[in-house]
């Protein structure tokens, strides 16, 4: 491999064309909509491995999937499409947000943050279908955008090669699962890859509204909009621009929007945390979260499978968090993962979903992309088919077997 495989990329110029594809010379480009189309061919040609790979494994597990599923006489569309989560946003897109905050625990739909539901209802006004199909069809277009995305971001670092890998070892955690199912982690995920590549390519205003949109997407956009407030703001050490405050305003305007309307909706200034707290989401600066891992790993002699890999998820991150740091990861990418995880590690709330709630922090992969591109071929093909494999038993397993949402 060339030495450009495993020494970060420097970022182009400030008046690089804006819709510039990874891996495609600027010189090469074509003015206006032509050139865009054209940086967008030349792009998905240059992330057709990645994406074919990510399809490979997520097909994997769907074939995994189907054939436990029937096995135990189960569908696999409802799994994908109209349980747990699911439920609460296609009640939101068909009957709206609760108007009252009330009493009842883990039942106030408020929690839930807005664009997935959205995109479903005005989506399904235009296509045949139901309302759920076209969630789970929606989730599974997002997942790709977002595979491209990582694969963007890996290849701008780090070479082609490694972008693959991270895209294939995205799609192979152990809930990646959750990438095709109607949830709003593959949206989530597509607008923080895009994001970051955008930050690393020195576009500010463009990743400002990608955090926008991740900040109506999940409460754990705040993440994201720290990462692109902090290297819009740290960009005016080199000159000011216009650009850089207003991204960095911008940034986190969709986070702070549904906060603020949801205490316009309750009366409350504070009407948002108390939604959170009757789903039993507090910050208590991590003590749940080792409570519980203490009780997986010293006091339960037979915890549940899927809690020991919620658990190896969540001290592997932190590993993985600690390499990234030695690395010398961009600042973008360091303050996404690391914000994203002490929001996951910080909360008081349910254990059993962070794997799933650290499923964007892609950039965590970005150590063991390396070394996979280091390793020898063997190796490489020995961890990833045990990791697509192992991906496609847990799944199923969390789908089929774990008796709560994933």
């Amino acid at each position: 491999m060339p030495s450009t495989d495993s020494r970060p990329t420097s970022a182009p110029p400030r008046s690089a064309p804006g819709g510039g594809a990874p891996g495609v010379p600027a010189a090469r480009r074509a003015p206006g909509a032509a050139g865009l189309l054209a940086a967008v061919r030349a792009g998905l040609r240059h992330a057709a491995p990645a994406l074919l790979a990510y399809a490979a494994v997520r097909l994997t597990g769907l074939l995994t999937l189907t054939v436990w599923a029937h096995r135990r006489h189960h569908g696999v569309w409802p799994i994908l499409a109209s349980q747990w989560d699911a439920v609460w946003y296609l009640g939101i897109a068909d009957h709206g947000y609760a108007r009252h905050l009330g009493t009842a625990f883990d039942a106030n739909s408020l929690a839930f943050f807005p664009l997935y539901p959205v995109l479903v209802k005005a989506v399904a006004a235009l296509t045949p279908g139901s309302r759920a199909s076209t969630g789970l069809a929606i989730s599974v277009v997002c997942s790709f955008i977002a595979a491209w995305g990582v694969h963007a971001v890996g290849s701008r670092l780090h070479g082609r090669r490694t972008g693959v890998l991270l895209t294939v070892l995205w799609a192979a955690l152990p809930v990646g699962l959750v990438q095709w199912m109607g949830y709003t982690e593959s949206l989530f995920t597509a607008f923080a890859a895009w994001a970051l590549y955008a930050l690393l390519t020195g576009r500010l205003l463009w990743a400002a509204s990608l955090a926008a949109l991740a900040g109506l997407t999940r409460p754990t956009g705040v993440a994201l909009a720290a990462a692109v407030s902090v290297t819009a703001l740290l960009s005016l050490r080199r000159g000011f621009t216009a650009r850089a405050p207003l991204a960095a305003v911008l940034a986190p305007a969709g986070w702070l929007a549904y906060v603020g309307w949801v205490g316009l909706r309750l009366g409350r200034w504070d009407g948002y945390f108390a939604v959170q707290r009757l789903w039993h989401n507090e910050w208590d600066g991590g003590a749940e979260t080792v409570r519980r891992l203490r009780e997986v790993l010293a006091q339960n002699s037979s915890p549940e499978l899927f809690l020991i890999m919620v658990t190896v998820t969540l001290l592997v991150s932190v590993a993985l968090f600690a390499l990234s740091v030695w690395d010398r990861q961009p600042l973008p990418l360091l303050v996404f993962t690391g914000v994203l995880l002490l929001i996951v590690l910080g909360s008081g709330g349910v254990y059993f979903p962070r794997a799933r709630f650290l499923l964007p922090g892609f950039p965590l992969l970005l150590p063991a992309a390396l070394h996979l591109n280091r390793a020898s071929p063997r190796f490489r093909a020995l961890f990833l088919t045990a990791a697509v494999l192992g991906s496609a038993y847990c799944g199923a397993y969390m789908a089929l077997v774990w008796p709560s949402a994933p």
